[in-house]
């Protein structure tokens, strides 16, 4: 075979990938630069945690606290699942996702491990009992206080970065 009708369509392909790794250097290079000029090494172009860092940023919050509730600071239902845990002195955490600066990841790390994206998402030592609904009824079945009460020692009389009521009280 004549090699001469062959190496036109060489070159045209080599010329291809010699302009999408021009190209690919190029787009590189003005993220380094954007991230350079914002004079922040906390921050880039893409920004925030990644997904995997904010499924385990979740975990590790959910497994050092006994009660963990992941909020938004205008909803009424999130208002809800407060007011029960206040109503009955426990000590819980609250990240306000709308606060957050991954809030949004955070949703959706929530959405991936729950199976829901509503807010609250509420935690009693390490499991997702649903949201603000959810709470209130299991307050009113009185099946939430002995949940509380199954906490491990480390979590239980931790305090919060949120609010809370102070130490949970078994008598009440």
């Amino acid at each position: 075979m004549d090699m001469c009708v062959f190496r036109p369509a060489v070159n045209l392909q080599l010329d291809i990938i010699l302009m999408l790794i021009i190209s690919l250097q190029f787009v590189s290079s003005y993220e380094i630069f954007a991230f350079l000029r914002m004079g922040n090494f906390t921050s880039s172009t893409a920004g925030g945690l990644s997904s995997t860092a904010c499924a385990q940023y979740v975990q590790e919050v959910v497994s050092q606290n006994c009660v963990v509730i992941f909020s938004k600071t205008t909803c009424p239902y999130c208002k809800m699942a407060k007011n029960v845990f206040n109503e009955i002195g426990a000590t819980y955490k609250v990240i306000e996702l709308d606060e957050h600066n991954d809030g949004r990841r955070l949703q959706e790390a929530l959405a991936q491990m729950t199976g829901a994206r509503t807010v609250p998402r509420v935690f009693i030592n390490g499991n997702c009992i649903g949201g603000g609904s959810d709470t209130k009824q299991l307050h009113q079945q009185g099946k939430l206080v002995p949940l509380i009460e199954q906490c491990a020692p480390c979590c239980a009389a931790t305090g919060t970065e949120g609010s809370g009521s102070g130490q949970f009280e078994s008598a009440k």
